[in-house]
């Protein structure tokens, strides 16, 4: 097990932005009289609601009163119940009193809640209590999400197979390795002839890639591995992007269709397929990626080889945190967590590090790609060759292994990485 460490205190303000009114722990007390919403309550910033499920269930006695308190809207009643004082409508500060239970209750029935101080996505904590008893419940504040729909294509022949050129698009960074990316691209076409090719370009002297459904983005030279990533996929218009690197190879193993049916079947974001090295050797690089709560200097990630379990009804797959450079995933997840263009020469777990509470990511080993091979005879490499290998393989003293681990820690607030 390998520990590294840092320090750093955390502004009080970063937290006061990550918290939501949600996060807020409230415990229901034993045997109260209340009763009211636990969740599920939603109204749209600046609407009105009633509110389900309030009653009091109380023993006998000559006067029943309840309070409700909200500090982001404000009470009212849609309809009025003969025997029942309703006292500070459209306030924030609300109460009902009445003789009789029964009255009360019915009345509770037609209580509204209106939100009056606009957030675009919070909650409101309520609380409802009388003399004897108090209980908090939230009320969630949101517009609802948007629902983006993409079309899935025609199938071919009237089949339920997947469109695949319809719902994928493949997207890769390419650096001064043109004679790799055409034969990424060659072994493509042999097997998806028309889907949509994006490249994201950085190298110094350019080549145009041309040919049916290919995209090509320049870069300035040396931009960066995280920043191309970044063009790419914000290029992407269908519902998947399959990420690959320049280097690698299809083969009749390579199978997206696979992939496409793990994501339409399943709630995870990103799914990883396997790499076969020259030797041979295959790998599907699964992490199990964790935090560990610290301190107001930082926090302790945890990595480590591994998954958590077996994804139902798809027996060579399995959910885990990290996964190697050759995935599909939901082109909208993955832009919500985006790849940081200050690592620009070496990164990858970084990437799901931030993606951790975001992405739902999963690892499939019977879809497997090739990697070209990276034997060379050192005095036969070319000078591309060369200066890619300087580019992509930095000494630990290079300012870039510098700028990416003090940025690592800082960024994330971490003190200290545990690995295996």
């Amino acid at each position: 097990m390998k520990t590294s460490c840092w320090h750093l205190k955390l502004p009080s303000f970063i937290s006061i932005r990550s918290q939501s009114p949600l996060d807020q722990l409230i415990i229901v007390q034993a045997n109260s009289p209340l009763e009211y919403p636990v969740q599920g309550v939603e109204v749209r910033p600046l609407q009105t609601i009633l509110i389900p499920g309030l009653s009091l269930q109380a023993a006998e006695r000559t006067l029943y009163r309840v309070n409700l308190t909200a500090t982001m809207g404000t009470f009212d009643v849609a309809a009025e119940v003969e025997g029942v004082k309703v006292e500070r409508e459209g306030q924030m500060h609300f109460s009902l009193s009445g003789s009789q239970l029964d009255n009360l209750n019915r009345q509770m029935q037609f209580v509204t809640y209106t939100n009056t101080l606009f957030h675009p996505n919070t909650a409101d904590i309520v609380q409802f209590s009388t003399d004897e008893h108090r209980a908090s419940f939230s009320i969630r504040i949101r517009h609802p999400p948007t629902p983006k729909l993409y079309n899935p294509g025609s199938s071919r022949g009237g089949t339920r197979t997947y469109n695949i050129s319809a719902l994928v698009t493949i997207a890769t960074k390419t650096f001064l390795r043109y004679d790799k990316l055409r034969v990424l691209i060659d072994s493509i076409r042999k097997f998806y002839p028309t889907v949509t090719i994006i490249i994201a370009d950085d190298s110094q002297d350019i080549e145009h890639v041309q040919g049916p459904h290919i995209e090509q983005y320049f870069m300035p030279f040396g931009k960066g591995w995280f920043a191309g990533r970044n063009l790419a996929i914000s290029q992407v218009t269908t519902k998947y992007v399959l990420w690959v690197d320049d280097d690698f190879i299809f083969t009749p193993r390579t199978k997206v269709e696979k992939l496409v049916d793990v994501l339409e079947k399943t709630s995870l974001d990103l799914v990883g397929g396997a790499v076969r090295e020259i030797i041979g050797y295959t790998t599907t690089y699964r992490q199990q990626i964790s935090v560990q709560p610290g301190n107001e200097k930082g926090d302790c990630l945890r990595i480590r080889q591994g998954y958590h379990h077996v994804i139902e009804g798809f027996p060579d797959c399995v959910v885990t945190d990290g996964v190697i450079n050759f995935f599909l995933a939901r082109t909208e997840k993955v832009l919500q967590v985006g790849f940081d263009p200050r690592l620009n020469r070496v990164a990858h777990l970084e990437f799901f590090i931030d993606g951790l509470g975001i992405l739902h990511v999963g690892s499939c080993s019977n879809v497997v790609i090739d990697h070209a091979s990276k034997i060379k005879i050192p005095w036969l490499k070319s000078v591309n060759e060369k200066q890619y290998s300087k580019f992509r393989y930095p000494n630990s003293t290079d300012e870039s292994m510098n700028t990416k681990l003090s940025l690592f820690y800082f960024k994330n607030h971490f003190k200290c990485m545990m690995a295996n």
